[in-house]
């Protein structure tokens, strides 16, 4: 019986560490020599322990080699089709072109090794495709076109496919805010200015603003797609030449094939629209950032208001076991570095040399796609918090009622200003505000001691002010108003 299939797929499977890893094991040996040679994952994105942190299973297909390549297929098919509308090659090429254009019918070992030899990024693409088809039609594709033509509109295929899956992660999440704010919409909670006490809010409207920000992050997107999602074909230099005066017909074609707009001119050295795109993304992601360093501070023990979801096996430390960290919020924050680190590659790639630079081109197909893979995971990762989400009410109201109402000075400041002025009024609470604080006691007990508010104010009117319920101001409306916009 071979054992080896199970073996390697038990090591697959996360098991390693139930193997014991001795020089003198036998099955390490047997497995060391079985995988002698085997390419295993040298990136977090494909790592077997790690993959799922930096990225998802639908946006590694988007970015697989397989799809790079069949963006490149795709465009040659989108050119093939438009040149033979405008009768620079013969129909016949194109329908045979349109055939054949399938990655899985790719030598990746010949375009591996032609990489290695050439040294250029299309070339061996463009040979392994060609071998597929007949001589003549062999000999259409990439007519009249240069590298780049089909490197930037293949990534823009890739881009696009890309913001589909985050659109709909985004949109998804969205919808869990709004849940989260309009079951809390009513929920006093202590607002924090500066890190301290302010006044009341209600839990809800903390969520609502979040909604509201990712709402704007999905509009955004979706609205710039008609800028970023534009089709390049230029040839050469960027000028058609090679088309003569077929050049604008055909480029305008190619684009409507492939559903892109078309530019008004080649953008071979013009990278706004992808410096456009990764701005986006990167403040999309940093709104997930918020969320997450938000949710972070508020599962601190001495606050413990919300927590991100604990189930039994939930191991938060290696060494502490009370510990439940806010692990996957921190995980999700890691990831947004990423994407606003990488986000600046977008702006530097702006400044290039005349009408063809190839120092960035690479460069853009790394940074671009980490972005949407670390940022699509970083989303899948807050709809789990999301969901998993553990609100501590009892925790909320301790710490509403924690500074004894305090919390509220500047609804009795307001209302004695009627008697006294805003400005007096102010310079007496805040005194009084101060001496409750600075001696721990109550704050109604100082400002039944006051004469200064006793004057004006009665009692049973300042313990009415001095519930945080009753001063959440247009909290619950606004909730409602952010719900109404965005909910689908």
């Amino acid at each position: 019986m071979n054992l080896l299939p199970l073996i390697i797929n038990f090591i697959n499977q996360k098991a390693v560490h139930k193997i014991v890893c001795c020089e003198n094991s036998v099955l390490m040996k047997i497995v060391s020599r079985q995988m002698k040679g085997k390419t295993m994952a040298s990136s977090l994105i494909n790592s077997e322990l790690f993959k799922d942190q930096y990225s998802t299973k639908e946006m590694r297909a988007v970015f697989s080699g397989r799809a790079q390549i069949q963006s490149w297929l795709d465009c040659w098919v989108a050119l093939a089709k438009a040149e033979a509308k405008n009768g620079v090659i013969p129909e016949s090429a194109a329908e045979e072109i349109a055939q054949k254009a399938h990655a899985e019918d790719i030598d990746m070992d010949y375009v591996r090794e032609g990489f290695k030899k050439t040294s250029h990024p299309l070339m061996p693409q463009i040979r392994a495709f060609t071998k597929l088809c007949s001589p003549e039609a062999g000999g259409y594709i990439h007519w009249g076109a240069t590298t780049q033509d089909i490197t930037d509109t293949g990534m823009i295929l890739q881009l696009r496919n890309a913001q589909d899956i985050l659109e709909k992660q985004l949109d998804h999440l969205l919808n869990q805010v709004l849940d989260k704010a309009e079951k809390y919409k009513a929920l006093p909670e202590a607002g924090r200015t500066h890190a301290q006490h302010a006044v009341p809010i209600t839990l809800g409207y903390k969520f609502a603003i979040w909604a509201d920000e990712l709402g704007r992050d999905l509009e955004r997107l979706q609205h710039d797609r008609k800028t970023y999602f534009a089709g390049n074909f230029g040839g050469a230099a960027g000028t058609l030449a090679s088309l003569f005066d077929k050049g604008i017909a055909v480029r305008n074609d190619f684009c409507k094939n492939l559903g892109l707009a078309i530019p008004t001119i080649t953008w071979h050295v013009s990278r706004d629209r992808l410096a456009n795109f990764s701005s986006d993304i990167a403040i999309a992601a940093s709104t997930i950032g918020k969320m997450a360093n938000e949710i972070i501070n508020l599962q601190r023990t001495e606050i413990e208001e919300v927590e991100e979801g604990f189930q039994m096996g939930k191991v938060g430390s290696s060494t502490m076991p009370q510990k439940r960290n806010p692990m996957i919020c921190e995980n999700i924050y890691a990831n947004v570095r990423l994407v606003k680190n990488n986000a600046n590659l977008g702006l530097e790639a702006m400044v290039q040399e005349h009408e063809r630079d190839m120092s960035f081109w690479q460069t853009e197909w790394m940074y671009l796609s980490e972005m949407c893979l670390v940022f699509s995971a970083a989303i899948k990762m807050m709809s789990q918090v999301m969901d998993q989400m553990i609100v501590h009410e009892d925790n909320i109201k301790r710490n509403l009622n924690m500074t004894h109402g305090l919390i509220v000075s500047e609804r009795v400041m307001l209302d004695l200003g009627r008697y006294i002025g805003r400005q007096n009024a102010h310079e007496v609470i805040y005194e009084d505000a101060q001496k409750a604080f600075n001696d721990g006691i109550d704050f109604l007990d100082v400002l039944l001691a006051d004469e200064r508010v006793t004057k004006d104010v009665d009692e049973a009117t300042l313990r009415e002010m001095l519930d945080p319920a009753r001063y959440v101001g247009s909290c619950v409306q606004m909730v409602d108003d952010v719900v109404k916009k965005w909910r689908k």
